[in-house]
């Protein structure tokens, strides 16, 4: 018989959390119980991030970034979905809000933090330009075409898309993030390859066995669909929340959007701090670019069945936050290298979308 002192707790922890979300599910939280449930929520992060780097550890980069990536934005689609079903008929700008708010996150407040907590451990940090140059480059191009173009088109009234335009738009997204994962895993894989550094914490450490990596891949998956599952069962007094404050209602999509990418977030300043600033970016180019390039094929699909109307076009206050976001962005990467002042740049373009957000 095996004693529960022995058993690691990154076993314990993905039952335990799916455990509190069934006893969550579909019930409305007091105090106490969303207590208990953001506990579950950050316990399942943590793990989600262990998981994810002995998986990474066995399949090696750039491999072991894209399928967190992945992974997590599946999900997030599925979450966005589920939340569609529910809101009834009419105008939808969920989907646009959401993919809005994981690029602003990834690409000011995830590669802002990393710049940060990099450069003030080593000074500077270096990455492959031509690797984070193409991710940004196929990345602004999606991101314009799905929430760009639809406020600029006649075919259908308001910022939404068309039938053929949503179904081209959303081959169009699948195409563009088809070649980028090819580029990045086969034709300019070393592109995506951490620069050598000295003394990283497992630098040197082998690799776990194939059933370990197994192991991990499914309680990745489990503790991924866990935060997901408790996102959306938080999600309602979210609501209460931001109406009580008075907030706007894209405030939601924003607060879902940081649970959700939480652990994307948790395992790039990891790397950071170990002087492996191509990891961090291949998490958070790589998330946004997965975020946007899966979510408008799926809702494309999703539209046939869904009765709402998709808003998907940005407001010109969020296009000038786009812009002014690649461009930054675009300059940052340029180098080749980055030092805490471009951390700085991008934590307070991410202040000011948090702020903008709130007070529009």
């Amino acid at each position: 018989m095996v004693k529960l002192g022995r058993v690691p707790w990154w076993l314990i922890v993905p039952p335990t959390t799916a455990l509190v979300l069934a006893a969550a599910w579909g019930r409305a939280l007091g105090g106490a119980a969303l207590l208990v449930v953001a506990a579950a929520l950050v316990g399942a992060v943590v793990t989600a991030v262990h998981h994810a780097e002995i998986v990474a550890h066995r399949v090696g980069e750039p491999f072991g970034t894209l399928i967190l990536a992945v992974a997590v934005t599946i999900i997030e689609v599925g979450l966005i979905i589920m939340l569609m079903t529910s809101a009834g008929d009419g105008p939808s700008p969920l989907a646009r809000d959401t993919v809005f708010a994981a690029f602003m996150i990834v690409c000011n407040g995830v590669m802002g933090l990393c710049l940060l907590v990099g450069a003030l451990r080593h000074g500077e940090v270096e990455f492959h330009v031509e690797g984070v140059t193409a991710a940004l480059a196929t990345l602004s191009a999606v991101a314009t075409l799905a929430l760009v173009l639809p406020s600029f088109t006649t075919s259908s009234p308001g910022p939404t898309f068309s039938g053929p335009q949503l179904a081209f738009a959303g081959v169009a997204s699948l195409v563009l993030y088809g070649s980028f994962v090819f580029v990045q895993t086969v034709r300019h894989r070393h592109y995506f390859l951490p620069l050598e550094t000295v003394g990283g914490d497992d630098a040197h450490a082998p690799p776990p066995s194939a059933r370990t990596a197994a192991t991990s891949l499914g309680l990745l998956f489990l503790c991924l669909i866990v935060v997901v599952g408790l996102a959306k069962s938080a999600a309602p007094a979210i609501e209460r929340a931001v109406v009580a404050a008075g907030a706007p209602y894209a405030v939601v999509g924003v607060a879902i959007a940081l649970l959700v990418l939480a652990p994307e977030t948790v395992a790039a300043v990891r790397a950071a701090r170990r002087n492996q600033i191509q990891t961090s970016f291949n998490l958070a180019l790589g998330s946004a670019l997965a975020s946007i390039g899966l979510t408008i094929p799926s809702i494309a699909v999703a539209s046939i069945w869904l009765e709402n109307t998709l808003v998907l076009g940005l407001s010109p206050k969020d296009m000038v936050l786009l812009a002014i976001t690649v461009v930054v962005t675009t300059l940052t990467v340029a180098p080749g290298r980055a030092t805490l002042m471009q951390g700085a740049v991008h934590l307070t373009l991410f202040g000011v979308f948090l702020f903008l957000s709130l007070v529009p």
